[in-house]
């Protein structure tokens, strides 16, 4: 662990007037939450969505998620 006395050359700093953030890409640390939820579906939707994903090497839950964010673009 650092000492108070080199600790203190941090503490003293100023934030510039303004940045320039015209390189940066909006969003490029966000990671959607996830959350769990229990949702009933019918057995032929949940074994098709599982072979597409076997068949890509996702997780089903990813390409189910994908779909239903494709579904709600127009929103």
């Amino acid at each position: 662990m650092k000492t108070i006395k080199e600790r203190e050359q941090y503490d003293n700093y100023e934030l510039e007037e303004s940045y320039d953030f015209e390189g940066g890409v909006r969003g490029r640390f966000y990671e959607p939450k996830k959350i769990p939820t229990t949702l009933r579906l019918d057995n032929d939707i949940i074994l098709y969505f599982k072979k597409k994903a076997s068949e890509q090497k996702v997780s089903y839950q990813s390409l189910i998620n994908a779909f239903l964010r494709k579904g709600i673009g127009s929103l």
